[in-house]
Order: structure tokens, then C-alpha cells, then sequence
């Protein structure tokens, strides 16, 4: 199977909404992926597209975030949301846009990714839960499932707090 993942243009925004919704089956992430788009914090080159023979299968979004303590605003990613259709789930694709997207992240210099998801899937990229470096969501989730990753070398080091998500989260 021949996967294309490249950064998603205008042309996908609609494929990229109907991609969410079947995945997740509910409209949020989809319409998560709109607000976020809209913003100015919004990194286009972060928002990746998944394509088999010209047909969008999949997509991924990093969007920048802050762990806040005491005073001090660390940046990070999280990477949220990331979906394929039903019907190409279990063949990789998932595992092609994790990797390209943390290679496009660590190569604009980001240091961290935050993620709230499956503590089965997420830690064969390296993430691990995100208490060990005392970073905490701001809602009550199982600590497995709150993971963070390093993109570089100590990338979390002295970081410590609770991360705080743009407002174009709560609808998730």
C-alpha cells in the first residue's frame, strides 16, 4: 500500500472534517480541527494529510499549547487530534502520521507533545506518562493515559505544571 503524507491544503478541509467524524464517530474533532485552523497560533506545516491513490485516509494536528507553574509558561504541542477512516484503521497509517509529524515538530524546534490517548498505542513513539515530569492535565484523566514525549534531549527538563489547553478544546 502506497501511503502519501504531506501538509494539508484548502482543498482537504472538508475531507479532513468528514475524516475526523468517522473516525471518532461524532462531529467534535472535526469541527475542533475548524476552530483550531482559524486561530493564529494555527501551524499549517503541523496539520498533516494521509492519502492512498489521492484519497485522504487519514489526518493528524499538533497545535501549540502551555504548561503553567508558578509563574512560568513552558510551550509544547499536543498532538490532537488524529484520526483514519474506519475502513483503513490497523494497516499503519496512524503510525505514518505519528512519525512524520514529530519529525516535522522536532525540525521546527519544538522540544515536547503532549497527548491524551491510548496508553497502548502512544508509547511505542517514545511518549511516556506525562506525571514523571510532574506535568498535569487540567482535568481529571487515568495518569496512563496523559503522556508526554521528548522531541530532543532533556526537551522536558525543569518543566513542571499543568497544561493548559486553547479554549477550542472544551467542545471535545
Amino acid at each position: 500500500m502506497n501511503i502519501k503524507i504531506r501538509e494539508e491544503t484548502a482543498g482537504d478541509y472538508e475531507n479532513i472534517t468528514v475524516v475526523n467524524t468517522l473516525a471518532f464517530g461524532q462531529a467534535n474533532e472535526g469541527q475542533l480541527v475548524l476552530k483550531l485552523r482559524k486561530t493564529e497560533k494555527f501551524i499549517s506545516e503541523l496539520s498533516l494529510v494521509a492519502e492512498i491513490q489521492n484519497n485522504l485516509v487519514g489526518h493528524i494536528l499538533f497545535y501549540p499549547i502551555e504548561i503553567r507553574s508558578e509563574g512560568q509558561v513552558f510551550e509544547s504541542l499536543a498532538l490532537a487530534p488524529m484520526a483514519v477512516l474506519p475502513d483503513f484503521q490497523k494497516q499503519g497509517i496512524g503510525s505514518r502520521l505519528v512519525k512524520e509529524g514529530l519529525e516535522r515538530a522536532r525540525g521546527l524546534g519544538f522540544r515536547s507533545v503532549i497527548v491524551l490517548g491510548h496508553a497502548a498505542y502512544y508509547p511505542r513513539f517514545g511518549f511516556e506518562p506525562a506525571g514523571q515530569w510532574s506535568i498535569r492535565p487540567p482535568f481529571e484523566v487515568p495518569e496512563d493515559v496523559f503522556m508526554a514525549l521528548e522531541l530532543v534531549k532533556d526537551g522536558l527538563k525543569g518543566v513542571r505544571g499543568v497544561v493548559v489547553y486553547p479554549p477550542e478544546f472544551s467542545d471535545v
